[in-house]
């Protein structure tokens, strides 16, 4: 039989616990790598979602502000138009068309110039009121979506 040292085997297992240890220590540590490597790309896809909200809100906070302001210049304008529209209707106004013909040279007789004004009917100056009306509305939401683009692409 091979006698058993004692300082041999002592050394022996103790060089085992370092190993085990080590190795323990290495895994671990890896661990901690690796989740603290995970963590710090969540912070900063975080971050980069937060950013995204808050340049969403400031553009949303953007758009309604254009959308008060080009709203109340439209009811503005509909609001002057409906008012004229009932003072050709009431009489108090009349539509008139400043116009322009050209005379012959070889006509003949008095004349009092080439300028004139036309009156129209009621019906007619409410038409034209209307097509007035449509006009504004048609240029307010031009302007509305001019402005609109020009705050999305700066």
């Amino acid at each position: 039989m091979i006698p058993f040292n004692w300082k041999v085997g002592l050394a022996a297992l103790s060089g085992w616990i370092i190993i085990i240890l080590s190795i323990t220590t290495w895994h671990y540590r890896d661990n901690y790598r690796h989740a603290l490597s995970k963590q710090q790309e969540v912070e900063k896809l975080a971050e980069s979602r937060l950013d995204t909200i808050n340049a969403i809100q400031r553009q949303q906070k953007e758009v309604a502000a254009l959308d008060a302001k080009y709203t109340q210049e439209l009811t503005d304008a509909r609001l002057e138009n409906d008012r004229l529209r009932a003072d050709v209707a009431a009489g108090r106004r009349q539509l008139r068309i400043k116009g322009t013909c050209s005379v012959s040279k070889t006509a003949t007789g008095a004349s009092m110039g080439n300028g004139s004004a036309i009156e129209v009917s009621r019906e007619a100056g409410s038409t034209v009121l209307d097509i007035r009306s449509g006009m504004i509305s048609d240029q307010r939401k031009l302007q509305f979506l001019q402005a609109y683009l020009k705050g999305q692409y700066q």
